[in-house]
């Protein structure tokens, strides 16, 4: 069951208003519609749970559509002439594919209306709810359900909203979402911990093979005492990455409680449930010293992994390195029996340490290094079963990449 738990007012949430009449552009309801429907259940427990949630007010002129799974809520409004408030459920599929075929130079009237017809047993006559949306080219007509069958988004007790730089949050979920889980077994390892204090941003994710983590510097007086951890699904942040603006610096407020997170900016929500468990002491992973270390050019790395990775894709994904530390060389090596071997060279910038053969995944390789935005790559070990770490060279870019080697027989 949700526990709902109101932060701020959500006025279309109740009984329904009807009927429902108003007017809006093709471009604004199709690109806000895109947007809740990455909330709608794709196989939902309840046939309202399939549809989005339209409202209208008419002392605002604004519309609000909300998309809902019960664990990641996404609502948006926007601006529209509104001439009579209402609010009513529609097929979030079924309306997206009429609404996204129209023109976009035209202009969309909407309204809601009763209709009496057979009931969902098909015993007798009922009252249903039925949608018409006008164009300049057509009309179309969709059956809707009531808005008080719709869930509410579950809020956060929390009044204090923490506001986050929108371009510190973009990059701690480019640079960690990647190394999540997929394996549903491991739930707690399928979302990003964050780590929030007075000081700093933390980001980190492990799917039990690699590790990132990434820490960023903030001095945000919103955050008491020591601060806070939480770990939000993976699912939920892609949704708020596709939701933060791509170059305006600004901030995207966030409100926590025990089981639920919010973030909130401008006219969009973006409320998700957080993951039970202990998250695992990942800075214990992370060793302290290391008897190796190289330094590489970072796209010279990635562009020879792309062309080996052409071999290593066909059995394994594994790739062989042999670092020759004197001749200042990397060989990168896949050999596919029965199939064919690829060989690149890299050159070292520096390196430290006696020669060494180890081998990776080279997509988990791939991903860490594309993370990184820093020209070069610092590469440090210890045995070839070790974990390996990769931190930038050089710049102020807190980010640690682990990666487990392969064993392999000679």
């Amino acid at each position: 069951m949700v526990d709902l738990l109101p932060l701020v007012p959500y006025p279309f949430c109740g009984s329904p208003l009807l009927p429902m009449k108003l007017t809006c552009s093709q471009a604004a309801l199709n690109s806000n519609l895109q947007c809740v429907s990455r909330a709608v259940a794709t196989r939902p427990t309840h046939p309202v749970l399939a549809n989005v949630l339209l409202t209208a007010d008419e002392g605002t002129d604004r519309v609000s559509l909300t998309g809902f799974d019960l664990s990641l809520g996404i609502q948006t409004t926007f601006a529209a002439a509104v001439e009579q408030s209402g609010a009513i459920t529609l097929p979030a599929r079924l309306l997206g594919d009429i609404v996204s075929r129209l023109s976009t130079d035209s202009p969309l009237s909407l309204q809601s209306s009763s209709v009496t017809g057979p009931d969902s047993s098909g015993d007798g006559e009922g009252n249903s709810l039925s949608f018409q949306l006008t164009a300049r080219t057509g009309a179309y007509a969709v059956r809707g359900m009531p808005s008080e069958d719709f869930p509410e988004l579950p809020m956060v007790q929390s009044p204090v909203a923490i506001p986050l730089p929108t371009v510190a949050l973009r990059d701690g979920l480019a640079r960690t979402l990647f190394a999540t889980s997929s394996d549903e077994a491991k739930q707690i390892l399928t979302g990003v911990h964050l780590v929030v204090s007075p000081s700093s941003l933390e980001f980190a994710a492990t799917d039990g093979h690699r590790l990132a983590v990434l820490t960023q510097s903030h001095g945000n007086s919103s955050v008491q005492d020591e601060g806070f951890a939480v770990t939000i699904p993976a699912r939920s942040l892609r949704e708020l990455e596709h939701l933060l603006p791509s170059h305006a610096d600004e901030t995207i407020d966030l409100y926590h409680d025990q089981n639920q997170v919010v973030f909130l900016r401008a006219d969009q929500v973006v409320t998700s449930r957080t993951l039970d468990g202990t998250y695992p002491k990942y800075d214990q992973l992370i060793p302290e010293s290391f008897s190796r270390f190289f330094t590489v050019d970072r796209v010279l790395m990635i562009t020879a992994l792309e062309r080996v990775a052409v071999l290593a894709d066909q059995q394994n994904g594994v790739v062989k390195f042999s670092v020759a530390m004197a001749e200042r060389q990397l060989r990168i090596c896949a050999e596919v029996q029965d199939v064919g071997r690829g060989d690149e060279s890299v050159p070292l910038q520096d390196g430290e340490g006696s020669d060494v053969d180890v081998a990776f995944n080279v997509r988990y390789l791939l991903d860490g290094l594309k993370a990184f935005s820093t020209p070069d790559v610092k590469f440090q070990m210890n045995n070839p079963t070790n974990p390996v770490v990769l931190r930038p060279h050089g710049g102020e870019m807190k980010f640690t990449y682990l990666v487990m080697p392969v064993q392999i027989r000679n």
